[in-house]
């Protein structure tokens, strides 16, 4: 299989597949920019409002967020838009609030899993989900245009959420239900020193599990540091040591999640999504099938065949699984990474939701996640990343199509391969999948070779 990601995005200068991001100080991620990007955004949605509009702000713990703030702040006042801030908050949390208070918009100031020395800028609709491309186009045509501030008595004003963590903490157990309670469990959360670290403890508390919190003491430097699902060894290692039954980790921003079991393994988004759609389908809850990406393991495709449910991949991003999904009217889906997306709860991949989904699971069943994890035998990935100069034509390369075919044909029923350019860097990325890890790493290794010789810089 011989695979590229959407190119929707390609005419648009500053909007990727989620949001702007970059490194701080360098455009677009700098003040004077955020001051235009806020001025553009507000117009854009005072158009599409009536009466007096409101966009709500949120952010990440980093400490450039400070600084985004006050640009953005003052962007979105100048165009005439009144300005909702909750603090640090959660990335779903913002698509949950500007839902429920009916604001035009909603921003979140992060750079999700990326260290501080990042950040970026995520929008949400009305509707609380992600915007769509002409909006997209709306602000960035502004861009190119001087900043024209509103008459005084129409300008923005500015004002704080003073419950915004209660609401959300109160929304995300709602998830689950009233009469469900996590009584009896020991759960390990780590907070990744980001956005869920006053928020995510006291959920699994208020639901009845005794919790132990760790990565929760951000000081504007360590988000993501050693810690949350994009490091996950450090909650294996404090689950082993407190002999916890669960330990759920989360990224820098709230919308990734992994987790671990009582034995140390490491729960990826792929067996999270499968043991969700086995206790939905053991329910007889209607949801459609689920949505994966090009990256999902083979093992959940087999797994979900098992049990009926249908699935189908898109290319990397949440953008595209969620496009899918909609068009398809189906409630689940995701990628390996962790993002978790269950639209019969909420409007968006949210971390702290989706571990509530598979915490219910593991107690509607009366089974350890362990058991749970084991239903779905995930098969041997092999990834190797050869550096190119230039964009590749992949289809058009014979040389390179024969060597997939050939390691296909090697692989049989259960295995695949996957050519997939990177969406951030010039890398072309080489994954063999099957049943045996060490014939998988040779046949990638192989077949790399093969792609460099074509391809590589």
């Amino acid at each position: 299989m011989i695979g590229a990601d959407a190119m929707q995005n390609k005419n648009k200068c500053y909007f990727g597949t989620d949001g702007i991001r970059g490194a701080v100080g360098s455009p677009p991620i700098t003040p004077d920019f955020m001051l235009k990007l806020g001025w553009a955004a507000g117009k854009v949605f005072a158009s599409k409002g009536n009466g007096r509009n409101k966009i709500i702000i949120g952010k990440d713990t980093r400490i450039s967020g400070y600084m985004f703030e006050a640009a953005l702040e003052a962007g979105v006042t100048a165009a005439g838009v009144d300005i909702h801030l909750t603090g640090p908050m959660p990335t779903p949390a913002i698509a949950y609030l500007t839902r429920t208070l009916r604001a035009q918009a909603g921003i979140v100031i992060s750079a999700s899993h990326n260290s501080f020395e990042d950040n970026g800028i995520k929008f949400f609709s009305g509707e609380g989900t992600k915007l769509p491309d002409e909006l997209e186009f709306s602000i960035e045509d502004l861009l190119d245009k001087d900043i024209s501030t509103v008459s005084p008595q129409s300008l923005g004003k500015a004002s704080r959420i003073s419950d915004a963590a209660g609401r959300y903490i109160e929304f995300c157990k709602s998830t689950v239900g009233s009469s469900l309670k996590f009584n009896g469990l020991k759960i390990i959360v780590d907070c990744a020193h980001g956005s869920t670290y006053h928020i995510a403890p006291a959920v699994f508390e208020e639901l009845g599990a005794r919790v132990k919190a760790i990565g929760v003491s951000p000081d504007g430097l360590n988000i993501n540091e050693n810690s949350g699902s994009t490091f996950p060894q450090s909650l294996v290692e404090a689950v082993k040591l407190e002999k916890a039954d669960i330990g759920i980790a989360f990224d820098g921003d709230g919308d990734r999640v992994v987790m671990v079991d009582h034995l140390g393994n490491i729960v990826d988004g792929d067996e999270i999504l499968y043991i969700i759609a086995r206790d939905r389908r053991r329910q007889s809850i209607e949801f459609g099938g689920v949505v994966g990406t090009a990256m999902s393991n083979l093992g959940l495709e087999l797994a979900l065949d098992a049990l009926d449910v249908p699935f189908v991949r898109t290319p990397v991003g949440d953008r595209y699984v969620m496009k899918e999904m909609l068009e398809r009217n189906w409630q689940l889906g995701g990628e390996n990474s962790g993002h978790v997306i269950c639209l019969d709860q909420t409007t968006t991949g949210d971390g702290i939701v989706s571990s509530l989904q598979a915490l219910a699971a593991i107690v509607n069943c009366d089974q350890p996640l362990s058991d749970l994890r084991s239903k779905m035998r995930k098969l041997p990935q092999s990834m190797v990343n050869i550096r190119v100069s230039d964009v590749v034509d992949l289809a058009a390369n014979a040389v390179v199509q024969s060597a997939v075919s050939d390691v296909e044909s090697k692989l049989g029923k259960y295995g695949r391969v996957l050519l997939r350019p990177s969406g951030t860097e010039p890398v072309l990325r080489v994954m063999v999948e099957g049943e045996d890890l060490d014939k998988v790493d040779k046949l990638a290794h192989e077949l790399s070779e093969v792609v460099a010789t074509e391809f590589a810089s």
